[in-house]
């Protein structure tokens, strides 16, 4: 027996896996970030307890993070069990289900078309491309690479019933589909993914007595005992008509749209869905047809990556469209042009386009024009598309197996050094976001958080750009003005940083921030000496919330305590004698004093209260 292609297959298993594991085990180093991973690790007691039957209960229920993915919290849940809080293993297991995903890619696609190269060149360009960081670098985008597992052992599946169709065989399908939409919903266009993969390269609908069509060259060919086990000489003999393989779709179609629908009001629940007010219709095709011809550009030229390119809105040119349009309409002309004698053409091109309309943003989920992570699976057909047709035009050329051999090598490597680059840019979230600042425009949260970490680093001059642009994008938004008021505060500019907390207040609708906001306000104006303002202020502050002042004194009555200054204690007592604790006020009024004996505000408000005193009594 011919024991060559089981050593490739173990071998080329062995090389997709290390190479995944040398390239991403980078990333292993990288601590959370605070972009999701809060939600979905840090700061969720559910996923943290572990694997109980409380979790369990509450994975089922909740649309927590927008979304109901019981599988992935389950997942999370187990990470936690086994490796507490430790980012390392949580990122581990990221990389070992990337990695275990390009081997199952090479697997299938190997089984499905016996060709060995351009399999194994396909699934490595897979397993080391530079967008699919933002999958595998993420702890909070786990869902991404656990759905495609179940994603591609559903294919797995399909191929086995394709072979010999029957029940149990067709439950195995449904089954593995279920728990990949139970990990993340974009997985819901399987079922025209299998419509795909009946036209090539099962070709179910070809006649048995078709004969398979060779490979183009022999050498790629396996041996009789070895031949694929779903290529179309191992099917039923019986063909299938096009109606028949729509119809045996049925029971996933309905799988896919009880998953739609359950993914929007979870979407809509947490606020993540835009109304077309913010995004018409219009807006959004544009987008769409732009994003489609960028996600190509950018598998091309896997450059200036970023965790979020902000949504163009109605900016995009009549030449930027133009060019995409032209483009998208060209390929699917050649690819229309050539399907009778390059049948993955079609298969590669509308798996790519299929898989994308989940996430083209046709139904707006949150800010952004495109995610590099919604590429994952899409691009997966770009790859076949061109190795397969490019591996075509070098057998018409009579170009080497060598020369194809170091082509490939050589962007192998390039893409390897570009992903390990990418990850890089993971190592926290500070560095994600300045990243992603310095290659976007008008990118919103970018420039917030690279301006509230450059506060936090206490470098508030550098902060102010980011802040002042962030509320030049988004002059309508509280938060924005506020983090601008804070740069401002931090850098001295107290009356300017007064302005623009007075700028949140009525954009504000959680009472609690306007409270907060006015509580700032006053401090601001103690810094500036006008304790009129600082008694107004505060009176305004009770009125959006009596209730608050309890917290209020407390917290005043702490930074009193921590800082034993003057000032500070001036302040509690401005508090006090507004909410109408006169003694109170007094005590601190005289502590102010008694710290800073040229606190002439203090000695005129004590000697208002000593004159009220009665007398007789201290």
């Amino acid at each position: 027996m011919d024991r060559k292609p089981s050593y490739f297959v173990l071998v080329a298993c062995l090389c997709l896996a290390v190479a995944s594991l040398a390239v991403y085990g980078r990333g292993a180093r990288n601590p959370f970030l605070h972009v999701d991973d809060q939600n979905y690790v840090t700061e969720n007691p559910h996923v943290q307890a572990g694997v109980t039957w409380d979790t369990f209960t509450w994975a089922w229920t909740a649309t927590a993070a927008q979304n109901w993915h019981p599988l992935t919290w389950l997942s999370h849940a187990l990470d936690c069990q086994l490796y507490g809080l430790n980012p390392a293993g949580h990122h581990s297991t990221n990389i070992l289900l990337h990695a275990l995903n390009g081997v199952l890619l090479f697997l299938l696609l190997l089984r499905v078309t016996g060709a060995k190269g351009r399999s194994l060149l396909v699934a490595a360009l897979f397993a080391l491309h530079p967008l699919n960081v933002e999958s595998v670098a993420w702890i909070a985008e786990r869902k991404n690479v656990l759905s495609t597992l179940f994603f591609l052992l559903a294919l797995a599946a399909y191929g086995w019933y394709a072979r010999k169709p029957d029940a149990r065989r067709y439950l195995a399908v449904v089954a593995l589909f279920a728990v990949g939409l139970a990990a993340k919903p974009m997985v819901i266009t399987l079922p025209f993914v299998l419509l795909l993969l009946d036209y090539w390269p099962l070709r179910r609908t070809e006649k048995p007595s078709q004969p398979v069509r060779p490979h183009p060259r022999g050498r790629e060919r396996l041996p009789q005992q070895a031949r694929p086990l779903l290529s179309s000489a191992t099917l039923s003999p019986a063909p299938a008509s096009w109606s028949r393989l729509v119809l045996e779709k049925v029971p996933l179609l309905i799988l896919s749209a009880g998953s739609a629908i359950i993914t929007v009001l979870a979407q809509r629940r947490g606020g993540a869905v835009r109304s077309l007010q913010d995004f018409s219709l219009w807006v959004r095709l544009q987008n769409a047809l732009y994003a489609y011809a960028m996600y190509i550009w950018k598998g091309f030229w896997p450059t200036r990556l970023a965790v979020l390119y902000p949504h163009p809105g109605p900016s995009l040119t009549v030449l930027q469209l133009g060019v995409a349009a032209v483009f998208l309409v060209a390929v699917s002309l050649f690819v229309w042009k050539l399907r009778l004698t390059r049948p993955y053409l079609v298969t590669g091109w509308l798996w790519y386009l299929g898989t994308l309309v989940p996430v083209i943003g046709l139904v707006q989920v949150g800010q952004q024009a495109m995610a590099d992570r919604y590429a994952y699976v899409p691009l997966i057909g770009i790859f076949v598309l061109l190795v397969w047709g490019v591996d075509d035009w070098a057998d018409s050329k009579k170009i080497g197996l060598p020369a194809r051999a170091a082509a490939a090598v050589i962007i192998l490597i390039a893409f390897s050094i570009l992903t390990w680059r990418q990850i890089g840019y993971w190592r926290d979230s500070d560095t994600l976001w300045a990243h992603a600042s310095a290659l976007t425009e008008n990118n919103l949260f970018a420039e917030d958080n690279v301006g509230k970490s450059l506060l936090r680093l206490g470098r508030p001059q550098d902060a102010m750009p980011h802040l002042e642009a962030a509320v030049r994008i988004d002059p309508h938004d509280s938060t924005r003005h506020i983090n601008l008021g804070s740069g401002l505060a931090q850098s001295g500019r107290y009356q300017d940083a007064v302005r623009e907390y007075e700028t949140a207040i009525p954009l504000a609708s959680d009472p609690e921030v306007r409270f907060r906001c006015y509580e700032t306000i006053a401090t601001l104006y103690g810094l500036l000496g006008d304790y009129a303002k600082v008694r107004e202020t505060y009176w305004q502050a009770l009125q959006v919330d009596p209730a608050e002042a309890s917290q209020i004194e407390q917290r005043l009555s702490q930074q009193a305590a921590d800082e034993n200054s003057g000032p500070a204690y001036l302040q509690l007592g401005l508090f006090l004698d507004e909410t109408g604790k006169p003694s109170e006020a007094r005590s601190a009024f005289a502590q102010a004093l008694k710290l800073d004996p040229a606190l002439e505000e203090a000695r005129r408000l004590l000697g208002i209260r000593e004159r009220k005193q009665p007398q007789g009594k201290e």
